[in-house]
């Protein structure tokens, strides 16, 4: 790879067939290269900066680094936000992704906005038979379901 864009890619890909395999090592640090390159070469609030900060929040999850996958995904809202319309599909991840950390934080009311917030903007963004939509309406239901709402977690 000669290019930045192709060097960045490599390691966003390469992060991702990592993270695939459970090696969250090996895919934090192949992301945070792709970043690193992303940064010199993109301006500031590109969309692929979110990106890789939404999968190196990603991983920071799923080694139950909580903090710094929380930090990591703010990151990438916040850049999304700046990036992106109100209703784009990407925004909805974010606030999916924000979800699953405070889901598995076990801090289920913020999971419920973000779920919720992801939800509001799927339901414009995307036809009804999407299934990132379908999925919304499930973390949605898992979280009810984990508070002990259970006539909430059958109605989402």
């Amino acid at each position: 790879a000669t290019s930045d864009k192709e060097r960045s890619d490599y390691n966003h890909y390469l992060g991702w067939a990592y993270y695939d395999m459970g090696e969250y090592s090996k895919a934090l640090s192949s992301y945070e290269q792709s970043l690193e390159i992303r940064k010199i070469a993109l301006l500031p609030n590109h969309p692929d900066l979110a990106s890789s900060y939404g999968n190196i929040g990603n991983v920071y999850k799923d080694m139950g680094e909580y903090s710094k996958a929380l930090s990591s995904h703010e990151r990438s809202l916040e850049i999304r936000k700046i990036a992106l319309p109100p209703n784009h599909p990407d925004l909805a991840a974010s606030y999916n992704n924000i979800g699953n950390v405070y889901r598995s934080m076990g801090e289920y009311s913020k999971a419920l906005s973000s779920y919720e917030r992801s939800l509001e903007i799927r339901k414009i963004a995307l036809p009804p038979n999407h299934p990132d939509l379908a999925a919304s309406y499930n973390n949605v239901g898992l979280v009810y379901n984990n508070m002990g709402e259970y006539s909430k977690a059958l109605s989402s």
